[in-house]
């Protein structure tokens, strides 16, 4: 009687089973970089316009302020964090080189958390120099 697996379990059929496999996780693994990469991009796009929006919001609220220039200053460069997190996960996703859309990924990913450490601080700046 031959050998049948039960459903969803992994079954290595010699080298050409497991090279199939392997291009399966592979194909699996690149299909959710690339939805990660979208979400990020949406995301740093939204952020970007956020900035902009604080950047003009302290304006109006603080007038010429020490403090608001600063947060104001602060919020410009996440803004341009955030917008270059943007380029590098287009470019990743376009690019057809692994070990450059690696790259790309990993400077995107850089530019996304600075951008979001400096927006959070500017956040406890804004906090406690207005009220």
């Amino acid at each position: 009687m031959p050998f049948t697996p039960a459903p969803g379990t992994l079954v290595q059929i010699g080298v050409k089973g497991s090279l199939k496999m392997a291009e399966k996780l592979t194909l699996e693994k690149r299909r959710w970089a690339r939805e990660e990469l979208i979400s990020l991009l949406s995301l740093s796009g939204t952020l970007a316009g956020l900035s902009i929006t604080g950047v003009t919001l302290f304006r109006t609220l603080t007038g010429t302020q020490a403090t608001g220039t600063l947060a104001d200053d602060l919020l410009a460069i996440c803004a341009l964090a955030f917008l270059l997190s943007c380029y590098a996960i287009f470019w990743a996703l376009r690019t057809r080189h692994d070990q450059t859309a690696t790259r790309l990924t990993q400077i995107a990913d850089a530019l996304f958390l600075g951008g979001l450490t400096v927006m959070v601080f500017v956040g406890f700046l804004m906090l406690y120099s207005i009220w």
